[in-house]
């Protein structure tokens, strides 16, 4: 398991590599404070980078929603498990 992902990750390096080397031409970038000329595979590295980031900082606030979520219905839980085990207790009471 450890040479199969060995492989995979030097696979991924030599396709970095050979996509750096085929979009190594440079690109004019034009943004609200400037112009930047950058080459054209460091500039889709660069917006790939900012999805990623953009989208780990959505999902951690649906997850600490979502342990939050999940804490309060564990407290819940426990709550009605007190109060049946309370209720268990009662001695029963006859109506005769």
């Amino acid at each position: 398991m450890r040479i199969l992902g060995l492989v995979f990750f030097i696979i991924v390096i030599l396709l970095g590599i050979s996509f750096a080397v085929l979009n190594a031409d440079a690109v004019k970038l034009d943004y609200y404070f400037g112009t930047t000329s950058m080459a054209l595979s460091l500039v889709i590295v660069i917006a790939f980078a900012i999805g990623v980031i953009l989208g780990i900082v959505v999902s951690l606030f649906l997850i600490l929603r979502l342990k939050g979520q999940n804490a309060r219905l564990r407290r819940q839980i426990h709550t009605t498990e007190k109060e049946v085990k309370n209720l268990r207790n009662l001695p029963i009471k006859d109506t005769d």
